[in-house]
């Protein structure tokens, strides 16, 4: 039991300096939100989104990206899980053939980065 409680208080430990709060509900293991955050940044997710913790993403087209680890659906009624926030990502079209969303050509360890970002440090 002592074990198992230092164990969890090691992981949310190293998850609170990285998001700059709490431990997010859900995570991408293995994935780095810093490098989603500069992917973010480079195909220009925030000219649509307004992202909490990224200088100008401030997007006004697209849904808001706050808190997305507590939120229980992706555009709306997909669940939200790190599998599907990742596929999301990597071809919004394959859920919603109508999003306006675009593919931005993401491979899925670059998804994964995102989704690590989105979930960690939007709160």
């Amino acid at each position: 039991m002592l074990r198992r409680r230092l164990l969890l208080a090691l992981v949310a430990a190293a998850w609170l300096p990285a998001c700059g709060g709490e431990a997010p509900s859900l995570s991408v293991e293995g994935a780095s939100g810093e490098r989603g955050a500069e992917i973010i940044r480079e195909v220009g997710c925030g000219s649509c989104h307004l992202i909490p913790g990224l200088p100008q993403a401030d997007g006004q087209v697209g849904p808001e990206l706050r808190d997305v680890d507590d939120e229980r659906f992706i555009a709306g009624d997909i669940p939200n899980t790190p599998e599907n926030l990742v596929q999301w990502i990597m071809d919004p079209q394959r859920f919603e053939p109508d999003t306006v969303m675009p593919d931005l050509g993401l491979d899925e360890e670059q998804a994964r980065d995102v989704a690590a970002y989105l979930y960690c440090c939007t709160g």
